[in-house]
């Protein structure tokens, strides 16, 4: 019962941070989402104990479909043409981060070596979830955004297994790097055969499935969804990479979207809105969790246990970090300062960083050197936060405002529906099927009044039915309304370029309404 409670709380606060983000444009929702995680682990009502909080289940439950979802975004030829970069990226930088940042924590903050290089292999892996947070209203250069999208998305199998033979160090005093270096190539070239075996296994299943005569929309949906979780689940049962698997079957997931997206339209529609509200409520409940969990790790005096050691070596790993991403995109990608800067600031630490912290709980790891990784990798995550949050003002170019882009987005849409009501105006049709399809078409821009709606609400439950003549003259109403729609954002996009996006999204808008009023059914008396 607990753990449902605590289901609907994440929710519920998830919920109420996207509605929150909404009202306040320039403020990030992640930031939001973790303020109201801090308040929910403030709250009495929240009983939680974070030492029994399950990473295995987190990265299964949220982290595994952002990945699949992030990879499904990427061009898979796109991937195949930059392998040798991804791997310099995700797998020797990596490398060189944890060596730097381990014996820096040794030096400075005077513990031992096989400790600091557990803190350094779990600062490595970095979050794509985090870094849209630091960066939202703002413009980053495709080359570097690129470079941060591939190490995001495959660096967490190499922080993975070098957190494993940090373990194996801390608990044997020795370090096996023949078997170090098989787990990798096992555990990274094994994710990456299941992901797209199973992947291509699950595509060629739905694709029979959506040619034959048993092909049902909601089951080809349910199928697609379920697919990182059993992806993730098997590659973790094969004892490879999981969330490398997830990824590769993201990506094989891409192809099949471009060419098979007409041939189940409804279908591809909507499985896109589905992953857009997963991946909107995901996000929002990765925050939400990760700010809960910092409340009350500060809160719990076993884990602090009253020493502030953990703040110095969390701004050591921070530092680490950054200098040696700096350095490496300077010298073997050949970015400038400025490019390297971002680069550097960019690699932003998130939830996966605080579960492979917990992760180190079911070790021999004893529970004070445990609190301590546990505090350190927060100062970590927040740094990494709130360090880029400020710079980036300053280094990156801004975007198009929020607000800007609703103002003029509002303008053409305006502008639109009047074009269609005067249409409409000029059409023979029943009063009361004129006056509902004017109230319709007003409320595409939402500027009816709430009293309005309900004043037609009542009209609706009141009234009888539409006769079938009155059904046919609405039908044809919205017919010529959205073509008179059509035509108008055909002639503005010809004449303003900078109008173009503005364009497509309500050409959007337009055949969706279009397709909702020509497919309406409703039950009849």
């Amino acid at each position: 019962m607990e753990i449902i409670i605590l289901l609907f709380e994440l929710v519920f606060f998830a919920v109420i941070s996207i509605i929150i983000a909404e009202m306040f444009a320039k403020v990030s929702m992640n930031y939001i989402s973790l303020i109201m995680g801090a308040v929910l682990g403030l709250l009495p009502v929240t009983t939680y104990d974070i030492r029994s909080f399950n990473p295995e289940v987190f990265m299964l439950l949220i982290v595994a479909p952002l990945l699949f979802f992030e990879g499904q975004a990427t061009f898979l030829n796109v991937v195949g043409k930059r392998v040798k970069q991804i791997f310099q990226v995700t797998v020797i930088m990596v490398l060189l981060c944890a060596i730097v940042a381990g014996f820096s924590s040794y030096a400075i903050g005077k513990i031992g070596l096989p400790l600091a290089f557990i803190l350094a292999a779990i600062s490595t892996p970095t979050d794509a979830t985090a870094t849209q947070s630091v960066t939202e209203g703002l413009k980053i250069p495709r080359r570097e955004g690129f470079f941060l999208k591939m190490e995001s998305l495959f660096n967490d199998a190499s922080g993975i297994i070098l957190l494993n033979m940090a373990v194996l160090w801390y608990i044997n005093g020795r370090i096996n790097y023949r078997e170090t270096l098989t787990d990798f190539i096992l555990s990274a070239g094994g994710g990456i055969v299941i992901g797209f075996i199973i992947a291509w296994i699950i595509v060629l299943f739905r694709q029979a499935l959506l040619r034959s005569s048993y092909n049902s929309v909601n089951a080809q949906v349910i199928i697609y969804l379920m697919t990182p979780f059993i992806i993730y689940y098997l590659a973790e049962e094969f004892h490879v990479s999981g969330i490398i698997a997830v990824v590769c079957a993201g990506l094989v997931h891409n192809a099949e979207t471009q060419r098979s997206r007409l041939a189940n339209a409804q279908m591809v529609y909507m499985g896109t809105n589905l992953v857009s509200i997963i991946t909107e409520l995901f996000n929002s409940i990765v925050f939400v969790i990760l700010g809960m969990m910092l409340v009350n790790i500060i809160k719990d005096e076993s884990i602090t246990y009253n020493s502030w050691i953990w703040i110095t070596l969390g701004a050591i790993l921070y530092l680490s970090n950054v200098i040696v991403r700096y350095i490496y995109g300077r010298i073997k990608f050949k970015m400038d300062n400025h490019a390297g800067w971002i680069f550097s600031l960019g690699g932003v630490h998130g939830a996966v960083t605080l579960s492979l912290a917990f992760t180190v709980a079911k070790t021999s790891v004893n529970s004070q050197d445990f609190s301590l990784i546990v505090m350190s990798e927060s100062v970590l995550i927040i740094l990494s936060m709130i360090v880029p949050t400020v710079i980036f003002r300053f280094i990156l170019d801004k975007d198009v405002s929020d607000e800007d882009g609703e103002k003029e987005l509002d303008e053409l849409r305006e502008e639109m529906i009047q074009q269609a009501i005067a249409t409409v105006q000029k059409m023979y049709l029943a009063k009361n099927v004129k006056q509902s399809v004017i109230f319709d078409l007003k409320s595409q821009n939402q500027n009816t009044r709430t009293r309005d709606f309900v004043k037609e609400w009542r009209n609706a439950v009141r009234h009888p039915q539409y006769t079938e003549a009155e059904k046919e003259m609405e039908r044809r109403a919205f017919i010529n309304a959205f073509y008179q729609e059509r035509q108008y954002l055909d002639m503005i996009s010809q004449k303003e370029a900078r109008y173009e996006k503005y364009v497509y999204h309500l050409y959007s808008e337009i055949l969706l309404a279009e397709s909702i009023v020509l497919n309406s059914e409703f039950v009849e008396e």
